[in-house]
């Protein structure tokens, strides 16, 4: 079936100065349902096949990852928790961690502001203490705010269900990230100033996805830095990469590959920056559609 459904791309790459691809998930990849379609799957199994690099380069940690790709689902890397951690197959290339003060400085000034919030210690279950339970529950109670993402509410909705490890204290000491999501752009609009107060004291970095969220990283950590050293692993120039994305947490990304995509389905201030726009959105194979158009003429 994968034979025949290469005969039917036809002809070889096009594109015979991309190298390396970088690939968003939510919004990008992933439909507005949360699900990457087996025919982006397959494209990025030719590409590969006619031996281009794929990467990922999500805000997504590895863990959340494998619930959202077809069976079979490959590529040559990933970049997670936007730009924390890579991995190629099994081996960690990079790995940043969040310091064990900041964890619980940032817990405890969650807590005083009622905000929903999920850490994500690396190899482990993202975890909320226990104590937080009922503030956290309320922030996504129905109905769904109309401004809220239909992807990002059925995400939090998962993660409630049975995604978040409810413990009575923090466990381990390495972590990618802190995602917190407000129900009201006021409140998470409150948070990003008070985090952006905390960082006249302590070190560190926020990226954003959608209106309703914010996301805390190590200092001076992000997409860009994570391709940086995919590249460097893979001895790929930076003249040859490509990378398709539609958010803010995207903005370093596309400002430092060669050549930069954002989606249909991106805020005008993404498609400004980009090189081009989709012509197709997330939840129409956009980036199915632009892969195939770009590197294969047809």
């Amino acid at each position: 079936m994968i034979l025949l459904y290469y005969y039917n791309l036809g002809g070889h790459v096009v594109d015979s100065e991309t190298k390396a691809i970088f690939l968003d998930m939510d919004g990008t990849i992933l439909n507005h349902y949360n699900k990457v379609t087996n025919r982006t799957k397959e494209i990025i199994d030719k590409l590969r096949t006619e031996g281009l690099l794929v990467f990922i380069a999500t805000g997504r940690s590895i863990e959340e990852i494998e619930g959202v790709v077809p069976e079979g689902f490959q590529v040559d890397g990933l970049i997670t928790s936007n730009g924390m951690a890579g991995y190629v197959g099994e081996k960690v290339v990079f790995e940043h961690s969040l310091s064990r003060k900041l964890v619980e400085t940032i817990i405890d000034k969650a807590r005083e502001n009622k905000v929903y919030y999920e850490l994500f210690p690396y190899g482990f279950s993202r975890i909320t203490l226990s104590q937080d339970r009922q503030f956290v529950i309320d922030e996504i109670t129905d109905p769904k705010p109309e401004s809220v993402g239909i992807n990002e509410w059925l995400s939090r909705k998962q993660a409630i269900k049975g995604e978040i490890d409810w413990v009575e204290s923090i466990v381990g000491e390495k972590f990618s990230k802190f995602y917190f999501f407000a129900r009201t752009k006021e409140k998470i609009n409150r948070w990003i100033d008070e985090l952006d107060k905390l960082k006249g004291e302590m070190d560190f970095t926020t990226s954003t996805s959608s209106l309703h969220n914010v996301e805390v990283m190590v200092a001076n950590v992000n997409k860009a830095t994570g391709i940086k050293q995919m590249l460097n692993r893979f001895n790929v120039s930076h003249e040859k990469t490509l990378a398709i994305g539609d958010s803010n947490n995207d903005i370093q990304m596309l400002k430092f590959v060669h050549h930069s995509v954002a989606m249909k389905n991106a805020p005008d201030l993404i498609k400004d920056l980009a090189d081009d726009v989709t012509e197709y959105t997330c939840d129409e194979d956009g980036v199915c559609h632009y892969l195939k158009q770009r590197f294969f003429n047809n």
